[in-house]
């Protein structure tokens, strides 16, 4: 797998004209939605002064026209910068992956299964609503792989039967293969508890969530201090849950800065970043020849598939029968 300055080099030397290119388009785009926006403002306080004078400023219709408004922004949006995105990651994000490792493949619009997120056994909650993008599948150093965005929800009704949308998850959703059998599953989640009511309430709470399982103590102490482990198997955990493996995560955790949960279920590791946002999507508010900006795209880019090369995935240290 090429290194992050192999990639830069590859971004700038094979990338960079079409970027500016694409740099063009951008400009305009967010030129022609200054001018949308500023029509818009100016029509919808017409309306506004209009219907305060004469409804009041909180009448249900004002709070109507609000929302009215706030949708036609966002639609008008989604139409002006569609194109722009899908140009984005034809052209860029898709020679990008290429040049990580040829064994790899992209598809902008299709998504890891529902089935293997459920799978994870990460997020217990049912799942109303499923969606994502930018989905990658090949293999590394011959470890199957495959990840994409994810953008899981659920519904509820309040006291007056309106529909309300809630996250259970949204960010990166990655399956490996992993390189040892086991029967069991693991699962590894943020140690909310204990860092928001201290080690004798939050471990109490930890060991009454009977929904999952036996809470497993391991004998890291820094791995302890950033997770909660639970497992029906507490000898098949920390097999799995080897010191170099938490060390190995323990690290992961602090190059990301997002919530990490990994479980280990039916001889996958199934691994979810919550970064809260699509992680391929350009903005047409920053210029795609900003350093920052297409660094950003290559870390997230290298730090997602490099997951194989950081856990080790592809070390055949224990034979699977």
């Amino acid at each position: 797998m090429k290194s992050i300055s192999e990639l830069t080099d590859f971004y700038y030397k094979e990338l960079y004209p079409y970027l500016e290119e694409l740099e063009k388009t951008r400009i305009h785009i967010l030129s022609q939605l200054k001018w949308y926006g500023g029509i818009g403002t100016v029509f919808f306080l017409i309306v506004a002064l209009w219907m305060g004078k004469n409804f009041g400023l909180f009448h249900p219709l004002m709070i109507a026209v609000a929302v009215g408004f706030v949708l036609i922004a966002l639609i008008t949006y989604r139409t002006m910068t569609q194109g722009y995105a899908k140009d984005f990651k034809n052209h860029i994000i898709t020679p990008l992956i290429g040049a990580i490792d040829s064994h790899l493949s992209y598809n902008p619009d299709f998504i890891v299964s529902q089935y293997l997120f459920e799978r994870s056994n990460l997020f217990q909650h049912s799942i109303d609503r499923y969606t994502g993008n930018d989905y990658v599948k090949g293999s590394i150093d011959g470890v199957p792989i495959e990840f994409s965005d994810i953008h899981a929800e659920y519904q509820t009704r309040d006291s007056k039967g309106r529909t309300q949308w809630h996250t259970l998850f949204r960010g990166l959703f990655l399956v490996a293969e992993f390189n040892k059998n086991f029967k069991s599953k693991t699962v590894i989640l943020p140690d909310l508890a204990e860092k928001t009511f201290g080690n004798l309430i939050g471990g109490w709470l930890q060991s009454i969530n009977i929904s999952r399982g036996k809470v497993i103590q391991l004998d890291d102490p820094i791995f302890e201090k950033k997770f909660v482990v639970y497992g029906d198997d507490p000898i098949e955990a920390r097999y799995i849950l080897s010191h170099s493996m938490m060390m190995r995560i323990v690290e992961f955790q602090k190059k990301i800065s997002y919530p990490l949960f990994i479980s280990f279920v039916q001889n996958h590791i199934h691994i979810a970043i919550g970064t809260g946002k699509n992680l391929f999507e350009p903005t047409v508010f920053k210029s795609l020849l900003d350093y920052k900006q297409a660094m950003e795209y290559l870390h997230t880019l290298r730090n997602t598939i490099g997951i194989v090369e950081e856990l080790k995935l592809n070390e055949k240290l224990w034979s699977k029968e």
